[in-house]
């Protein structure tokens, strides 16, 4: 029953978030504070992350081609469909929804337990949409640049991994990343990236928004908000697995 009541609370939040902003200046100019606050605070994490992680992928898949039969090109071609398809936008969501999901429940809890939404509401605002919409917008456009980003770098990282552990040669994985190359992997990692980022924002937003006590139980929320994002993250990665592709 508790699922059912949060889940209604969540909808029920959720037509309050995205009601019209009673002004449209100050929302841009919220949108443009959360590109850095969400987005461009993020990027050095994510470009860490691509470059060692890209550098695993196309050494293990250098290491488990054994058969003559099979052309060491596959390398660069397999770590290109592994980054794109599954570890940036998914694994690096992830990332995403432990840095900014617990900010965003935690700013918001705070807000709540020290009575700042009950002031916006006293005023006139409505706190939900003033605090949770620009935060969507601006994941949901920053986070698939990030995941640009993300790629290049992955890929980048591997052609490291073969310069200096000298298992494949730098022009292989470069011919295997050149080839059977489809731009709807690039559309599929996009739309799968917009998806989670809107996860993380609401589901965040609401752990935060629902906070009640003090200190304590905002370091639950930011808890919950990762862990529920987390878990929301994996199952729609299925679904839209299956839908997309």
């Amino acid at each position: 029953m508790k699922l059912v009541s949060d889940l209604g609370r969540y909808l029920l939040l959720m037509r309050e978030v995205f009601s019209k902003p009673d002004r449209v200046r100050v929302f841009l100019r919220q949108v443009f504070s959360e590109f850095q606050t969400l987005g461009i605070e993020s990027l050095g994490i994510v470009i860490i992350i691509s470059i060692f992680v890209g550098a695993v992928v196309a050494l293990q898949t250098a290491y488990n081609i054994d058969s003559p039969l099979i052309p060491l090109t596959m390398v660069g071609f397999t770590t290109r469909q592994s980054i794109i398809l599954e570890f940036s936008p998914t694994m690096i969501s992830l990332v995403l929804a432990g840095k900014v999901g617990s900010r965003i429940a935690s700013e918001i809890g705070t807000m709540r337990v020290t009575e700042q939404i009950d002031a916006l509401e006293i005023m006139g605002v409505n706190p939900a949409n003033f605090l949770i919409q620009p935060k969507v917008f601006a994941s949901v456009i920053i986070n698939p640049i990030l995941i640009v980003f993300s790629i290049c770098f992955a890929l980048f990282g591997g052609w490291l991994a073969c310069i200096f552990s000298d298992i494949v040669s730098p022009g292989d994985y470069i011919i295997g990343l050149q080839g059977w190359f489809e731009p709807y992997t690039i559309t599929y990692a996009l739309i799968k990236t917009a998806v989670f980022a809107f996860i993380i924002t609401t589901v965040s937003g609401f752990q935060g928004y629902y906070t009640r006590g003090g200190a304590l139980e905002v370091g639950t929320a930011s808890t919950k908000a990762v862990v529920y994002s987390s878990i929301l993250i994996i199952i729609f990665n299925l679904i839209l697995t299956q839908i997309l592709l």
